[in-house]
């Protein structure tokens, strides 16, 4: 069969790129990869056959590379839709939030009650003191107790949309940082740049809205198994958040995350260091899993925490302060990778997507040496930045991040921010570095007053079921451990012992038993809390042939499997663990 060889022109260059008879959906994947973008970044981009984007590629599994393309062509990958395109209809909002509908319809008014100080008219009358104010009123908002530092998003919207022209300044429009494509006036770069093409000069400001204004753990439960593994091994340790967003009356037009479960990912940990390896094989599988569930991934937490006084159960507190740091400079680049992947869809925007919802948890010791959460989402300009490859952390200074010069492979726009120089007064200033402060924006992380049980996670229960990706403390997911988890519970808990998270991410991630579509009745019966569907569903020929292991002793016949290794995927010897080829814990 013979090959073929294609170009592929982007704003950051081009590539040569060797085909056989892939399909068109087969050839995004292989120019995603050699341009290093995300998966889920397919969404934004689009190869065309001319820089004027007349004649799209779709993205086909039916359709063959060499029906469309001959060897030695030119294609191009250009975002799919520009900011500066001009359009008048509006963007797919099928992937705009529930909570975000519901916002959008209510009464942007805060009502107040009559100030028997102040006001001096009747009890139906109404002044300047006690007259409905706008959600995005400053005043009001930091006269709060406690104040209130940033308006939500959707306030933010409303004083967007409060001019005469309220459509005109309603569209929000986001940041790229990359030379525009299409520009036909000069050779690509860096043989050539105009100004219609170079990105605007960045001038970083404090974000005064975000997108989530408060976070909460349904329980106390979910946290204390995720630190048991510091508990147990000193090591740090890093997880995703599953929960749901919902409105927040702690603040005028408020989105709350609430986090129903923690996933951890397979990852290598030291007490001073965590390394996940992206994207996680089994990522698509569990996002799969929670939205049929009615939950989502909304955001990540990581430990960093070192004890201080192991009698009293202290730990030490050196973040989180004016003369600390809050996050580094490496955590807001992880966190502005996760909250590209993550985005805020919105009818406000042009693109269909604005900033994100993705929340950053971190979990260190506050002033009195306790252990304490705090919740943190770096800027939509951060993000930009990260998602365009222009910012790196600095080397000794965590608290400094350092923005890119430009090279042969890429323009790097220049970014200023405002700060102090030696004598006290304001200055405009390179980043070059950046203090991340610019870049982030807290948020506070809480426990339900009530706790709320979307999951089990073994408060029912006499039994406990492993975490995932945890086989160096001796906790292996395996059907002897489901076996040994099943047994302690009574036939009629059939709903309760399913109704856990780790439970349902062994079964959707086993090579043994594969259940695929089959598990939707039995997810289906957990969102619902219906008992009765549960025992119907454990009476389906995968729950029989998992319970046929258990009665056959197959638990041992489980282990002496071999077991492939998460970072290098050499497949080792079932009697051992850590992997022969890189040393990694099983």
């Amino acid at each position: 069969m013979s090959k073929i060889l294609i170009r592929v022109e982007s704003p950051d260059g081009t590539k040569r790129i060797q085909l056989n008879d892939e399909t068109l959906s087969q050839l995004y994947a292989k120019v995603l990869n050699e341009f290093k973008l995300h998966p889920n970044e397919s969404v934004d981009w689009g190869l065309y056959l001319d820089r004027a984007k007349n004649n799209h590629l779709p993205n086909s599994d039916s359709l063959h590379v060499k029906e469309v393309i001959s060897h030695g062509d030119m294609i191009y990958l250009l975002p799919s839709s520009s900011s500066n395109e001009s359009t008048s209809a509006k963007p797919d909002i099928g992937e705009e939030d529930e909570v975000d509908q519901y916002l959008i319809r209510q009464d942007e008014l805060i009502t107040r009650q009559r100030d028997e100080q102040l006001c001096r008219h009747g009890p139906t009358g109404k002044c300047i003191h006690c007259i409905p104010i706008e959600p995005f009123d400053l005043d009001y908002l930091g006269k709060r107790n406690p104040p209130i530092k940033y308006i939500s998003f959707h306030a933010y919207l409303k004083k967007l949309q409060s001019g005469r022209d309220k459509a005109k300044y309603a569209n929000l429009e986001n940041l790229y940082c990359k030379i525009k494509p299409g520009c036909t006036a000069h050779p690509p770069w860096p043989k050539g740049i105009c100004n219609k093409c170079q990105p605007s000069t960045i001038y970083l400001n404090r974000q005064p809205y975000r997108h989530v204004d408060n976070i909460m753990f349904e329980n106390g439960q979910i946290v204390e198994k995720f630190l048991n593994f510091w508990r147990k091994s000193g090591h740090q340790r890093m997880g995703l958040l599953y929960g749901r967003y919902e409105p927040y009356d702690g603040v005028p037009l408020g989105i709350r995350a609430v986090v129903s479960a923690i996933y951890e990912p397979p990852q290598v940990t030291s007490p001073n260091s965590i390394e996940v390896k992206f994207p996680d094989p089994n990522q698509d599988k569990i996002n799969n899993l929670a939205k049929k569930l009615g939950i989502k991934c909304v955001g990540w937490i990581f430990t960093d925490l070192v004890m201080d006084d192991p009698r009293k159960g202290t730990v030490q507190h050196f973040r989180g302060s004016s003369e600390t740091y809050f996050l580094s400079a490496e955590e807001c680049i992880t966190a502005g990778y996760f909250q590209n992947i993550y985005k805020n869809y919105t009818r406000f925007a042009h693109e269909g997507y604005f900033g994100s919802k993705f929340v950053t948890v971190v979990v260190s010791g506050d002033s009195s040496n306790q252990i304490h959460f705090e919740g943190y989402q770096i800027s939509n300009q951060c993000a930009a930045l990260v998602r365009d490859s222009c910012i790196v952390p600095t080397y000794d200074a965590p608290e400094l991040a350092y923005i890119k010069e430009s090279s042969n492979e890429q323009f790097i726009p220049d970014v200023y921010y405002r700060g102090k120089d030696s004598y006290n007064n304001d200055v405009t200033k390179v980043a070059r570095p950046l203090p991340v402060e610019y870049l982030i924006l807290d948020l506070p992380a809480a426990f339900a007053k009530e706790p709320i049980y979307t999951f089990n996670e073994g408060t029912k229960l006499k039994s406990e079921f492993p975490i995932e990706n945890r086989s160096e403390l001796g906790e292996t997911q395996d059907f002897n451990s489901l076996h040994n988890y099943m047994k302690a519970i009574p036939p009629h808990m059939f709903l309760d012992a399913m109704s856990n998270f780790h439970v349902l991410i062994f079964l959707i991630t086993n090579q043994t038993v594969h259940f695929d579509n089959a598990l939707d009745p039995l997810l289906e019966a957990i969102r619902t809390k219906n008992a009765h569907k549960a025992i119907e569903w454990s009476r389906t020929p995968e729950w029989l042939t998992v319970e046929h292991f258990f009665q056959a002793g197959s638990g041992q016949h489980m282990q002496m499997e071999t077991w492939s290794c998460s970072r290098c995927t050499f497949d080792n010897e079932p009697n051992t663990n850590v992997c022969s080829i890189c040393q990694s814990p099983r």
